[in-house]
């Protein structure tokens, strides 16, 4: 999508440095940081949310969380815990209209969440 942040971010259109890149998707860190470690893990591929996955999908939504958990390991988090969040529609926080999803790590994060 043309008008798209992070179809921007993943064309290079809009520079931002990517602590992961495949050819699927890539990771930077959130700009708005809510815990001491915020990592946004986004595929390449425009989907608004989560409400537009399909059986095609799937590969991608399973290297989210296999990236969410290497970069965890690697940033030192992944023994004491961590949380991926994905946020689907305004109701639920999502401001930025392409599927991606939160790595959070490095404080308590109590439950329920907010």
């Amino acid at each position: 999508m043309s008008d798209c942040l992070f179809c921007k971010m993943a064309s290079g259109a809009i520079p931002v440095k990517k602590v992961y890149e495949d050819d699927a998707l890539f990771a930077i860190e959130d700009i708005n940081p809510v815990a001491p470690l915020h990592i946004l893990i986004i595929p390449k591929q425009h989907l608004a949310n989560t409400l537009d996955l399909t059986p095609d999908t799937d590969q991608v939504i399973g290297a989210v969380h296999r990236v969410a958990a290497q970069l965890a390991r690697e940033r030192g988090v992944a023994e004491d815990g961590f949380r991926l969040v994905n946020n689907t529609n305004h109701g639920a926080g999502q401001s930025v209209f392409h599927i991606h999803f939160h790595l959070l790590a490095g404080r308590r994060l109590t439950w329920p969440p907010g």
